[in-house]
């Protein structure tokens, strides 16, 4: 039986400040990376928990386009969407992200990508909420497990591209 090793996902949320900080390392190209973040075949591979399948209803990864999906488990679904601010290929995404069930703790997300040579990069995201509380809303939700596994997943997606 063959054990895949995953790199750490860092989390960071400063106590006096709004945000979220997010680094994470892949053994992928950024042109690999940066694609799985907006390939809609892709993106339902990986984005989440483990535990959970992902339906997009709608997605549209461009300057000024919109995204919308639902994660189930079991009989439960959570929807999320937002709109892409921004996209600049294999560099940066700038993107608002909205849970339906909170719609008023939308954040604004900023995702790097960073080239570190030998077919590896960096992922920076950024989210910044409206406020600490929901902030501490977003991190008390569970987002880190599905942070963390998301990631997981997505180095397996990586490897079979």
């Amino acid at each position: 039986m063959t054990t895949t090793t995953h790199p750490e996902t860092s989390i960071d949320a400063d106590p006096a400040v709004p945000a979220i900080h997010i680094t994470r390392e892949f053994s992928a190209p950024v042109e690999a990376v940066f694609r799985a973040h907006l390939d809609p075949d892709l993106v339902v591979k990986w984005l989440g928990p483990r535990s959970i399948t992902m339906r997009i209803d709608r997605w549209d990864a461009t300057t000024g386009g919109a995204y919308r999906y639902t994660h189930s488990l079991g009989d439960e679904d959570y929807k999320f969407y937002g709109s892409f601010h921004e996209v600049r290929p294999n560099s940066r995404i700038v993107q608002t992200f909205t849970f339906e069930g909170f719609p008023d703790g939308v954040s604004l997300e900023t995702l790097t990508f960073e080239d570190l040579g030998g077919g590896r990069t960096r992922l920076h995201v950024v989210s910044v909420f409206e406020s600490v509380e929901a902030r501490d809303m977003a991190l008390a939700s569970g987002m880190e497990t599905g942070v963390v596994e998301g990631y997981e997943r997505l180095d397996d997606v990586l490897a079979k591209a």
